[in-house]
């Protein structure tokens, strides 16, 4: 109990770090990269960027792009992160190789061989089945359970293993489908902020002021573009690793019940 409250304050802390650093990051680069003086006409960087100056026309955008900008860092960030976690939870070799040969040597009844495959193989299945396994060698030479108490006993077994390791893999998760959400609000506040000051400039004395004008208009697409991408880019991984879980859910779901129905055969 105490291990597991170490490793979620330790998980807890990793996800706070990453996103103080994110914003940090996120900051420092609208300021001292987009905001270089370099990037504007006459050095002014209130005034108009330079034509075709990409970095100048993002930094226009106002005090919501940094905001935006950690976000999708946020996201890159936890990208990486739940790749590399699914391609440890996935194992070392093919998961449907392992699945097959693990079918075969049970139906061999080659459970010694199993229990190497799965040292082998490694992740999140693997971790199940020799979980299974071990259950399966002590329930053989069990005498005081009937056939199908053991088999109840074996699935108790290999259930309460999956749901150790599915929270492994939908970890962080919930962070992508929240960026997903808040991404593109942001963006429109930007957006609303900077048609407030497009409309702010046609509302002047006089002539309008045809630098606020461009500013408004600049801040309101830019802020657009940022949170519409972010928010694009967290839904398409956020299916893609819901599908690389139902993936391994359900291979660990064939070998668990594989590893049962050859359990119930032996007891005939």
């Amino acid at each position: 109990m105490k291990g597991q409250t170490l490793k979620d304050a330790f998980k807890s802390t990793f996800v706070l770090l990453v996103i103080v650093l994110c914003v940090l990051a996120g900051y420092l680069i609208y300021t001292q990269i987009m905001g270089n003086p370099v990037n504007f006409e006459g050095g002014n960087v209130k005034g108009h960027p330079l034509p075709g100056n990409y970095l100048g026309i993002i930094h226009a955008g106002g005090f919501i792009v940094p905001v935006l900008m950690a976000v999708v860092l946020i996201l890159l960030t936890f990208v990486v992160e739940r790749f590399i976690m699914l391609s440890v939870a996935s194992g070392k070799g093919n998961l449907n190789t392992f699945v097959r040969t693990l079918q075969t040597l049970l139906n061999d009844n080659k459970i010694e061989d199993a229990a190497q495959l799965c040292d082998k193989q490694r992740g999140s299945i693997a971790n199940v089945m020799k979980a299974g396994l071990h259950r399966y060698r002590s329930l053989q030479s069990d005498k005081t359970l009937m056939n199908d108490q053991k088999v109840l006993a074996l699935q108790k077994d290999l259930e309460e293993a999956a749901a150790l390791e599915l929270p492994v893999l939908s970890q962080n998760l919930i962070i992508l489908s929240t960026i997903a959400s808040i991404s593109v609000l942001i963006g429109l506040i930007g957006t609303v902020l900077g048609m407030i000051r497009a409309f702010g400039a046609l509302a002047t004395a006089g002539a309008p002021d045809a630098l606020a004008l461009a500013n408004g208009i600049s801040e309101a697409l830019v802020n657009t573009a940022f949170g519409i991408t972010g928010s694009t880019l967290a839904i398409i991984f956020y299916n893609y690793y819901s599908a690389r879980i139902d993936g391994i859910t359900y291979k660990m779901d064939e070998a668990s019940f594989s590893l049962t129905q050859t359990f119930a055969s032996t007891l005939k």
